[in-house]
């Protein structure tokens, strides 16, 4: 957790705080040591961004929840456009 907080810029307890507030929930080392994916990094980073505008860090989490969410759905939403089948409604319309 110390190399992340270290890298992040921030504070071991602000890490603390996004696994509370369930943003990330890192994977534990035998040890019970923290340990963070690039992509949980890449969430604390936003989460700080968010934090360090202003934002509350439970709207912060929520934000960078809902931006995940959209992502995903585009994605899938092109993926459905490159389908052969294209996903069309039965009717035709």
């Amino acid at each position: 957790m110390g190399r992340a907080a270290e890298i992040l810029g921030v504070s071991p307890a602000f890490l603390r705080s996004l696994d509370e507030a369930k943003l990330i929930a890192p994977q534990r080392s035998n040890g019970g040591h923290r340990r963070y994916s690039r992509y949980q990094l890449r969430l604390a980073a936003r989460a700080r961004q968010l934090v360090d505008q202003g934002t509350a860090l439970e709207s912060a989490c929520r934000i960078i929840i809902l931006e995940d969410q959209l992502e995903e759905a585009l994605r899938l939403n092109e993926e459905l456009r490159r389908s052969p089948s294209g996903a069309r409604p039965a009717d035709g319309a």
